[in-house]
């Protein structure tokens, strides 16, 4: 019964995280190519609060759910045509980000130090994968898909990367010492 109840609960914060993500994403500053959303920062918030596996794991329901049509991608978009399309890596670069921040602050500390530096390399992940499937997309040279899939997004991205952080840590300690969510370690600094 305990077990079935933990497996809930993790399920329940996942979605959460997916459900904010997918708000999120709904607030975005057009750009030619692909759109700057709010997307990345809430990844980087689930991971921050959730860790990698959990993390990583609420960003693969947010990719499912809006895989299956549920127009949860930016712009109230959804299905698999927007995983396959130009914007389709960032997608699944959320799962990898989301477990990559998530890892380095396990791995060394809560902090909103630790975890800028860790959000900031989830953004790279990010852009990394974007940036591959915008190149085989819309068959791009490795120059252009840098141009249009990398440098709209750092100084934003910073930023984000920054709130995330911020909006993170806060929010991971008040929910331990209200108790709705563990930690086997608690490393903060």
């Amino acid at each position: 019964m305990k077990n079935n109840s933990t497996r809930l609960r993790i399920l329940l914060k996942c979605s959460i995280f997916a459900a904010i993500t997918a708000i999120l994403a709904q607030i975005e500053i057009p750009l030619p190519l692909i759109p700057i959303s709010g997307q990345t920062l809430a990844v980087g918030i689930a991971a921050t609060i959730l860790g990698s596996r959990y993390g990583a794991l609420a960003m693969i329901c947010y990719a499912a759910i809006g895989a299956v049509g549920i127009p949860v991608f930016a712009g109230f978009s959804g299905g698999p045509q927007v995983l396959v399309g130009p914007s389709g890596g960032y997608i699944f670069g959320f799962i990898a980000a989301a477990f990559i921040t998530g890892l380095i602050l396990e791995k060394t500390n809560f902090s909103i130090r630790m975890a800028f530096l860790a959000n900031i390399a989830g953004m790279f992940v990010t852009l990394l994968f974007g940036t591959i499937q915008l190149k085989i997309v819309l068959d791009l040279n490795w120059n252009a898909a840098i141009i249009a899939g990398v440098y709209p997004f750092l100084v934003v991205g910073f930023i984000k990367a920054y709130l995330a952080s911020w909006i993170g840590i806060t929010v991971r300690k008040r929910l331990i010492q209200a108790k709705l969510i563990t930690v086997t370690q608690k490393k903060y600094a």
